[in-house]
């Protein structure tokens, strides 16, 4: 997908249209949530808008919060628990009209940069379609759209300034289920996994979707009940890959690390231990803020 992100933006004054991407993935409401989940595993969304296949409107979205929502016991669980009798085969099977959000938080290609980054921050959400007058998809701008506005923003704030302190964590032993359970108690996409007080790795939500959407989960399935899930462990689903960064870094320089390394978030290390973890979400509300010089850190991460 190419992006229409352009040099020296002023993000003040430029659209969303400017960086968003045009080339979006739907997928119908018919399609099965194992459907869905496997395409976000392929593709590495972490949302799709769900589209009727004859006009193009926008019906809902599904998200990877949702699908951790369906199998990691939130209100959505409700579905593998009560229509499908704790049976997560038969519940994947299910169309994804069952876990979608039906409310669709969209903008138009006119909206505003800066707009679109209190939008993001105000709502806590990773991504919002960009719609038509008539309610079809135009395209979509995420988190990462706007943080790649910040090559071209300088900052005198550092790491230090914006990133999560004492930011909670997981051991590597640990199931994926509870795991999954503090993501949707605490509404955060990833945890840094420790192990006697040293950084293991980071386990995140598409960690958990590419565990579902490969394969992997069918592997440890004996009877097709949930309870299959419980014993399967954060080390066995994290990803290997593990970059981190300095309190004393530049928010710019991490934005850039961010992108080139496609991560959604850094462990920030000090003295060789954890002190804290920035997101592309921090900058987002650095760049939203900046209008008004609030910088406070928040806890979605």
């Amino acid at each position: 997908m190419q992006k229409n992100g352009k040099n020296n933006i002023n993000y003040n004054n430029r659209h969303v249209g400017e960086i968003s991407t045009a080339d979006v993935i739907t997928v119908s409401p018919r399609m099965s949530i194992i459907g869905a989940v496997e395409t976000m595993a392929e593709k590495g969304f972490r949302r799709l808008p769900v589209t009727d296949s004859g006009t193009g409107k926008v019906l809902g979205i599904v998200t990877a919060g949702d699908i951790i929502n369906f199998i990691g016991g939130g209100e959505k669980f409700n579905l593998v628990s009560r229509k499908h009798k704790g049976n997560v085969i038969s519940a994947l099977n299910d169309s994804v009209r069952e876990i979608m959000s039906p409310k669709v938080l969209s903008v138009r290609e006119n909206a505003r940069i800066q707009e679109v980054a209190s939008l993001i921050v105000e709502k806590k959400c990773g991504g919002i379609p960009i719609l038509d007058s008539d309610g079809a998809i135009k395209g979509i701008v995420t988190e990462r759209d706007v943080l790649k506005v910040m090559n071209y923003q300088d900052s005198p704030l550092t790491v230090r300034d914006v990133m999560t302190r004492s930011p909670y964590i997981t051991s590597p032993d640990n199931t994926v289920t509870n795991v999954a359970k503090e993501m949707i108690s605490h509404k955060f996409r990833r945890l840094p996994v420790v192990s006697e007080d040293v950084l293991f790795g980071i386990i995140t939500a598409m960690d958990i979707m590419k565990y579902v959407g490969n394969g992997g989960v069918f592997k440890n399935m004996v009877t097709g009940d949930v309870s299959d899930i419980i014993s399967v462990s954060v080390r066995d689903v994290m990803s290997g890959n593990l970059y981190t960064t300095s309190p004393d870094v530049s928010t710019r320089d991490a934005a850039i690390q961010m992108i080139e390394k496609n991560v959604g978030a850094l462990p920030v290390i000090e003295d060789s231990n954890l002190v804290g973890v920035i997101t592309e979400f921090d900058v987002v509300r650095l760049l939203s803020q900046s209008g008004n010089g609030n910088s406070s850190p928040g806890k979605d991460y």
